[in-house]
């Protein structure tokens, strides 16, 4: 396997990264039972020194469930009938990951209603309370 290139500034050496092969689920006539098509990948959070801290929180929060106890983050595909094409996906699934792990957050900007929404806010709630003034007079 080859190291996985994430953008010119990350890679994930291959060395990191583990793939292993087992049979898929579903129907496949006589040859489901014989062949291990679906693809899991593997990858140690807890050794990398691939990834940035900031980086590396936002992949744990983005991929929460897929890292289990040990710190393995797990990824499994078999939606092709090739090993090669399911191992690609994972790698994919993996590259997608790490994509929107890396893009900065940007902190919202707390913003203030405009003059207007504000004089028309309060002219509606002076009407609301006239028409409620009105339905409680009584009928002497």
């Amino acid at each position: 396997m080859e190291d996985l290139i994430i953008t010119p500034h990350l890679t994930v050496p291959a060395s990191e990264l583990q793939a292993s092969f087992a049979r898929s689920g579903g129907p496949g006539g006589q040859n489901v039972n014989k062949v291990n098509s679906k693809a899991v990948l593997r990858w140690d959070l807890n050794v990398t020194q691939a990834l940035f801290p900031t980086t590396m929180q936002r992949l744990r929060a983005l991929a929460k469930n897929r890292i289990n106890e040990e710190g393995l983050l797990v990824l499994s595909c078999q939606v092709h009938r090739e090993q090669s094409r399911n191992l690609e996906a994972c790698r994919e699934m993996l590259r997608g990951l790490l994509l929107e792990a890396i893009k900065p957050v940007i902190p919202r900007k707390p913003t203030r209603p405009t003059a207007g929404a504000q004089r028309r806010r309060m002219e509606n709630k002076k009407l609301t309370g006239e028409k409620k003034k009105n339905r409680s007079q009584s009928w002497d």
